[in-house]
Order: structure tokens, then sequence, then C-alpha cells
């Protein structure tokens, strides 16, 4: 324990150095909605000429057409297409040639497009920008080049990793019938057959103003940014029949699920274990943000219970953690995990995972370690906006699921109002084994253990 103590002492003083000059307010913040229905959040941070220009789409991979998993992530990619002025390519290499970095991404719940610049180069990303919103042209040829790009997309960083089929068969048992069960990237069989009619039917019913969100961060007059968006954006019409976001329920769960995956390329056994939990809502945040200090009270690093009750006083652990990502549309998931020591059988690691949350229950939240981890959130929050990619992702991704911006300023308050009694009622709730998936990780069994 003296470790610890010393640990905590050192982490205390690090985070009681915050410079007072950067203990401001909320951001500088501005947002108005053009005629055709886009929302536009501006960020000011006037000191660097640097500006983050990000379009999110309200669609993801789970607005996605039955039998066409993986079009949006495929659509992102044929994004980068020709345009009815732009060639093949082009677009990149126009922010390249301008000292500027691009790119896009996919979730669950939307797709998102940016460029970081100079600040003086920001009417040129909006006319780019604005003009693949509607007049995107790709071929046959485009679209077989890159179905090819996903599905090799797939093969590296899905196939040929065991964690990461392992993550999809969690999913998927964790969500029998809402879209969140359904990889991102998609399944191989669907993502195979994807054509530009896929593409095209995603492209023309999802990508229109009035169903996207435009943030501007950094160094930028918010009156300059209105008239540029009402230039390029502005003059788009709105897609009349933009479809309600209706996703398919998930039904009650009232059986544990578990899975077992095998596979010969398994270098680390672990369980991995997740229970159903509440995502952050609009004007209602208070159960999220209890979870969101459960996840580091429990398993949030080398000071967590889980890790000092696993890897140090049991020594039966090299790793634990706890995980909760409440940013998302729907029902989300609180996660748990354990690597055991060399030896440690994933049963004896399972039960003694389950040993140490009943202890929890018991024990309750130490409020030193609870006041030095909301001290850490703070000064996390704080130092976060020096970084104009960070600033447009927070706005952008929790608009995209229909928060607010007041629910993104008032997130950090409502974290440090979360008290113990708070987290103690979300851990009980939320350890439902009825509403959980546990799955091992573990190598084949070998022909001498069968015989045994």
């Amino acid at each position: 324990m003296t470790r610890l103590r010393a640990i905590f002492a050192a982490l205390t003083l690090s985070i009681t150095l915050v410079p007072a000059s950067l203990r401001a307010d909320q951001e500088g913040v501005t947002t108005f909605t053009l005629e055709n229905g886009m929302d536009v959040v501006v960020v000011e941070d006037h000191r660097a000429p640097v500006v983050q220009h990000m379009v999110w789409y309200k669609a993801g991979s789970a607005d996605e057409p039955v039998g066409s998993s993986g079009v949006a992530h495929f659509l992102e990619h044929l994004l980068f297409k020709a345009t009815d002025t732009l060639a093949d390519g082009e677009l990149s290499s126009t922010v390249a040639a301008n000292g500027g970095r691009d790119n896009a991404f996919t979730s669950y719940d939307y797709t998102a497009y940016f460029q970081r610049v100079a600040a003086d180069r920001l009417e040129l990303m909006m006319r780019m920008e604005s003009d693949r919103m509607r007049n995107i042209r790709f071929t046959e040829e485009n679209v077989a080049t890159e179905r090819r790009v996903i599905i090799e997309e797939r093969n590296q960083r899905t196939e040929n990793n065991p964690r990461a089929l392992f993550g999809e068969q969690m999913n998927a048992a964790q969500y029998l019938n809402h879209r969140y069960g359904v990889p991102i990237i998609g399944w191989m069989h669907e993502m195979e057959s994807l054509d530009k009619e896929d593409a095209l039917g995603f492209y023309n019913t999802y990508y229109y103003p009035n169903n996207a969100i435009l943030v501007v961060s950094g160094d930028v007059d918010p009156e300059e940014v209105k008239r540029l968006a009402e230039t390029y954006y502005g003059a788009i019409p709105a897609n009349p029949d933009l479809p309600e976001r209706v996703r398919s329920a998930e039904p009650p769960q009232n059986a544990e699920r578990r899975i077992i995956f095998r596979d010969p390329r398994v270098a680390q056994e672990y369980v991995s274990r997740s229970y159903l939990a509440p995502e952050r809502d609009p004007g209602d945040q208070e159960a999220a943000a209890a979870l969101t200090l459960l996840a580091e009270v429990l398993g949030g690093g080398q000071t967590s219970y889980m890790t000092e009750k696993l890897q140090f006083e049991e020594q039966k652990a090299v790793w634990s953690g706890a995980f909760y990502r409440g940013t998302s549309l729907d029902d989300t998931t609180f996660d748990v995990v354990i690597v055991p020591v060399p030896g440690l059988a994933l049963e004896e690691a399972e039960e003694a995972m389950d040993a140490v949350l009943a202890q929890f229950l018991i024990d309750g939240v130490d409020e030193e370690q609870l006041d030095r981890i909301k001290y850490q959130l703070r000064a996390s929050q704080i130092y976060q906006r020096d970084n104009v990619d960070g600033i447009a992702r927070r706005y952008g991704a929790a608009m995209s699921v229909g928060l607010s911006v007041e629910d993104i300023q008032v997130w950090p308050d409502v974290l440090q109002a979360v008290t113990p009694e708070d987290i103690m009622e979300a851990a009980r709730n939320v350890f439902d084994r009825d509403a959980s998936v546990t799955g091992w990780l573990t190598r084949p069994i070998s022909p001498e253990e069968i015989s045994q």
C-alpha cells in the first residue's frame, strides 16, 4: 500500500499544478442553423492560425439496410473519388498541397469527414467538401477498386486479428436485434456483394445538409464562417424525404450469454464481459456520468480497484480494466476484462474477477480515490482544449447522437457532481448477469487435453 500512496501523491501533485490560466470557462461556441436545416457549430481558438473543418453525417453503420453491412464505410471511401468539378483524389491532394491533412471515419452512429489546414484556407475546404455532399460521380471501376480496398482492410484488421474477431462475436451475442451487433466494416460475405446501387442508395438517402452537422474549430470568426457556410452549404437543397432515425429495438435480455472463441494465433488468453448499459441522453446525463466514473474507479488505471485487487494483492492478473463509452444513440455497454497470469485457467480468472466485483459492491467507493479521479478528468478536459481536432470531434460526435451544445458544455460539471452513492447505484444497476455476455478468448484444445 505504500507504493500506491506514493503514486496517489504524485498524481495529486501533478494535477494541482495545472496553470491557473488554463482554468477557463467553456470554449467560445457559436451555433446556428442554415435554412436548409444544416446545423453549424463554431468553436473559436485564436492561439494558432489553424482550423479544423468537419462535416458529420447522422448516418453510420447502424443505419444501413439489412443485408448491406459495410455500405456506410464503403461510401466513405468512395467520397474521395471524382465530383462534377474535382478529379479522383484531387480533394486530398489539394489539402496536402496547402500544407494540411484530411481523412474520414465511420462509426455506428455517424460518418465524418475532416480537413485540418491553415485558417486562411477555410473557404477552399468548404468549397470542396460541399461539392462532394451532392455531386459525387463514382464509376463501376471506382466501385470495384474500393470494394477490393475495404475487403483487404477487413483482412488486415479483422481476419488476421483474433482479438478483433472475438470482439465481433461478443457484439453479435450482445445485440441480437439491434444493428450495433453488426461490425462497422461489415460482414465479409455482404461486403463482397456491395455495388454501385448500394452506395448510391445510402448516399441519396442520408448525404444532405438537413442530415449533417458542420463543425469548425480554431482561428475563425463566427460571422465569416456563417457567410461561407451559407454560400457553399446553404445553396444545397434539403432532402424532404429524409427518413426518421428509427432503429430495430433490442428485445429484453433475460438470460446471460456466453461464448468461447478459439484461435491458434491467440498469444494472450483473457476473459471479457459486457453488460448492457444506458447511453448519455440529452438533458439527462447523470446515469452516464456515474458509469463513466465507475469505469475509472474500477479499472481505469494502475490505482483502480480491480488492478489493486487482481494484480497487486491476489496476483491473478497481468492486466485488468473496465470501460464505458456513453456517446451513442442507443444503449451501449459497460465492459470488464481480466488477463490472467501465466498458468491460471480462464475459469479461475473469471471467478477471481467476479469475486472482486462482488467485493466492490460491499466495499463501495474510496472517496479520496474518487476525488483524485475527478481532478484527473478535469485536468484532461482542460488540456483537450489545446487540440482543434479533439474539440471538433467532441462536439461533432455528441451532436450526431442527439446531444446539444449545452449537454456537451455541462458534461464536465455533471461528472464533478457524481457522488459515491451515485456510482454504487450505477454499479448495482449495470452488473446484471442476465443482461451480460461473457467471452473467453483462448487457443484450441490440444489433442492431449481432449484425451484426458
